[in-house]
């Protein structure tokens, strides 16, 4: 009996202690993961001209907390589409439906954040800074895209103008939610799709026009070389 209760305190002492390990494991990676995303909001924040130091630490927070908050959803989110998949590994159909529901229950939670995280940025920031913000998150591609449609079309009407970046923000807004640099970038994509598709509808020849605007850049570009 003695025997059987040592070795029960134990396996009960191990089992705490195995339970600690996980416990320290998951805390160093989020730790480590929070000095990695405020960083990253540090860098978006100096971008803003924002003087006042209480203020600058507050927009950096909010910012840090808010991709650790989509890294919730997204990594709760991979779990439980994980954990179906192996349950309806042999119903395709069942597995389909099923995360069908999980990315749409997490697209309401991001749809959420983002909601929230935006009031928030407004407490601090001018319309002008929160647009700093977005870019920041989504690696400016909204003003690097939006300016090379114009320089590859200089004769774009303000319409079609208009509707290429409304376009380019409404792919910026679901791209700041989106959880790695590749799926941010996927939405630019497909919402680029869209704005060629209207563009060729419009009669542009979209292959013609951006071989020609190569052609320009690579003219500029040898014409600067030869003048220095």
């Amino acid at each position: 009996m003695k025997l059987s209760l040592k070795v029960f305190v134990f396996a009960g002492l191990a089992a705490v202690g195995l339970t600690g390990n996980v416990n320290a494991q998951t805390n160093t990676k989020d730790a480590e993961y929070r000095q990695v995303v405020t960083q990253r909001a540090d860098k978006i924040v100096k971008n803003l001209g924002v003087s006042d130091s209480v203020t600058y630490k507050k927009v950096r927070e909010a910012i840090a907390d808010q991709y650790v908050n989509l890294n919730v959803v997204h990594d709760g989110r991979n779990a439980e589409v994980k954990k179906v998949k192996e349950l309806y590994k042999n119903d395709k159909e069942k597995a389909d439906a099923e995360v069908k529901k999980l990315e749409a229950n997490a697209d309401k939670k991001l749809a959420k954040l983002h909601k929230k995280y935006i009031a928030q940025l407004g407490k601090h920031l001018n319309a002008e800074q929160i647009e700093g913000v977005k870019n920041g998150m989504t690696y400016g591609v909204l003003p690097i895209t939006y300016k090379g449609y114009q320089e590859m079309l200089p004769n774009l009407t303000e319409e079609q103008k208009k509707q290429i970046l409304a376009w380019l923000t409404e792919a910026r807004e679901y791209a700041m939610d989106a959880e790695s640099s590749d799926k941010k970038h996927a939405w630019f994509g497909k919402y680029k799709g869209r704005i060629n598709n209207y563009l060729s509808k419009a009669g542009i020849d979209m292959n013609k026009e951006g071989k020609a605007w190569q052609e320009r850049i690579k003219a500029a570009k040898a014409q600067e070389k030869a003048a220095n």
